[in-house]
């Protein structure tokens, strides 16, 4: 079972161009298939469409599809130190 957090956080890594589902996977349990699911039943019907049509083959999001070399998951500058 998941905590909102959790879900949340998810959600956000299925929708980054370039997370890959291995990522998700490592971090969360949840292979290709059950994130797909996840994202289903939480996002409404057009935004799981949009989603799906967007992530559909595309080569950043499978780690087998990515080009040799590329061993990071989003840009250095995409995450900034937020203050409390």
């Amino acid at each position: 079972m998941l905590s909102p957090h959790e879900t949340s956080r998810i959600i956000e890594m299925a929708w980054e161009d370039r997370t890959p589902f291995e990522a998700i996977e490592h971090l969360y349990g949840l292979n290709e298939s059950n994130v797909i699911k996840l994202m289903r039943n939480s996002l409404k019907h057009s935004s799981f469409k949009l989603w799906r049509a967007r992530v559909s083959g595309r080569k950043t999001k499978h780690l087998k599809l990515r080009p040799e070399g590329t061993d990071r998951a989003y840009c250095p500058t995409q995450y900034k130190m937020r203050s409390k």
